[in-house]
Formats: C-alpha cells, structure tokens, sequence
C-alpha cells in the first residue's frame, strides 16, 4: 500500500511538472531571479553578513593562497595578476568559456587550474578541494555586484546548445528535466522549502545542508543523483555545457559569491 502511494505520489508529480513544462515551451526561459529571492530572511542575512557568512572561510583561505608561491616556478597568483581587487574585478561573471587553446570550454575553476600547471609550474588542483574552492571563492568575489555576461556565439555554439538540451532532458528513474522543476515549479514548494529558478550566480556557494562551500558542478551532481540519475564527473565536458547554458540563462542577474543557500 505504501508502495503505491508513493507511485501514484511520483506519478502525479511528473504529470504536473510536464503541464508546467508545457506552459513554458512558449517561453522556456523566465525572468531571472537569484535563488537569494527564494530563501529564508534568516538564510538571506545569514548572506548578507560578511562578517558571520560561513563561505568567508573559504575567502580568507583563497586570499593567502593568491599571494602564495607555489609551483616550481617560485610564482604566486599575485606575481602577475597584483591585486585581485583590480585584476579580477568581472572576470568570474564571463565564466565558462570557449579556450582555443584546449578546444574546449572552460570554467573558472578550470582557468585557475590552467595558470597553476602551465605558468607555476604547480599542480592541477581538485575539485571540491579546500584550495580550488577557496581560490575559486576569493575570485568570485571581485565580481560581486556585477552581472553575469557569456558569450554563447562562435565556437561556444554547440556547448551552449548541449547544456540547453540537457536542461530540458528527462532523466532518471524519477524521468525530471532540470526545467521541469527550476521553470515550471519555481516559487512552489517541495516539503519545506521552496523550489527557485536553479541560477548560478551566486556559486561558488556555502550550502547549509553540507556545511560547506561548493562548486556549481557539486550541485549539477546533487540534483542527478535526486533524480536518481547516475551523476556526471566533476569538470565533464557535460556540465561545463550546462554551467554555460545557465550562466547565459540568467545573464544580467549580479554576481553573489559566496552566497549562502540551504
């Protein structure tokens, strides 16, 4: 019996999330409004303090990494870019990226990763990583404020495409789009809390639920494995088309790292 009301329960979840999905063909993609908009008052101060925002962690470690050699090149983040304050101020809200010279896009995290192998001579970092997020973090930071702006033409085309299809793809044994939620259920609620558009620009994040900072794909992979969908890899060539494609969905939204969500 339990059995069965949990499937009708599914059943009629899927069936409202695609007439909700229907009703958004005409306009797949809403007015942007930052997760900020869907949390709790007591969450939203919580991102509000810099002072008691547990992602500040993650800044001061991301700060005393930026002036820290490392590598066989005896160089530090500093050495060539000097203060993050002027050097990095916008650069995280043009992120992901087509690159040239890897064929490829890449995020921000991926460029960090890039200047460390290439220019320091250091290793690459890993994801999830207390240095990548706090490098990541302390970068994010300087575009505070300022709106999210990629650029989706060119040869950054087919990942924009890819991460659009995957979007609107359903998966999983649960069978949800990413859109079905994020678009035709934005503003309802889920148990307690209340289902938001899915943007990204307040990541890298400090989730309350983790007690800790993370990364856009940490989320992506989250989300799958709600679904019961079997989650991509950290840094696929999968999720950086999905980080583009809702970076440009919710383009001209500012950026808020490190935001705090439940």
């Amino acid at each position: 019996m339990r059995f069965l009301v949990l499937l009708v329960g599914v059943v009629s979840a899927g069936l409202a999330a695609s007439a909700f999905s229907r009703a958004q063909e005409a306009d797949p993609t809403p007015t942007p409004r930052s997760g900020y908009e869907f949390m709790a008052p007591q969450t939203q101060a919580l991102q509000d303090d810099d002072f008691v925002n547990p992602a500040f962690f993650s800044v001061e470690a991301g700060e005393r990494l930026w002036s820290t050699p490392m590598g066989s090149e005896g160089l530090s983040c500093a050495s060539c870019h000097e203060a993050a304050e002027t050097s990095m101020a916008g650069v995280a809200a043009r992120y992901p990226q087509y690159d040239p010279d890897v064929g490829g896009l890449v995020n921000l995290e991926g460029r960090i990763n890039q200047m460390l192998t290439k220019e320091m001579g250091a290793e690459a970092l890993a994801y999830e990583s207390e240095a990548l997020l706090g490098l990541t973090t302390y970068v994010a930071l300087q575009s505070r404020g300022m709106p999210m702006a990629v650029d989706i033409e060119g040869p950054a085309r087919p990942y924009f495409e890819a991460g659009r299809d995957y979007f609107f793809t359903r998966r999983g044994q649960l069978d949800l789009s990413c859109s079905q939620c994020h678009d035709g259920l934005a503003g309802q609620k889920l148990r307690g809390d209340t289902i938001s558009q899915g943007q990204i620009n307040g990541f890298p994040i400090y989730r309350l639920l983790w007690n800790s900072t993370a990364s856009r794909h940490r989320m992506f992979a989250w989300c799958n494995t709600s679904l019961r969908a079997e989650p991509e890899a950290a840094g696929s060539e999968t999720y950086l088309a999905l980080e583009l494609y809702l970076a440009w969905r919710g383009g001209g939204l500012p950026m808020e790292s490190p935001a705090v969500r439940r």
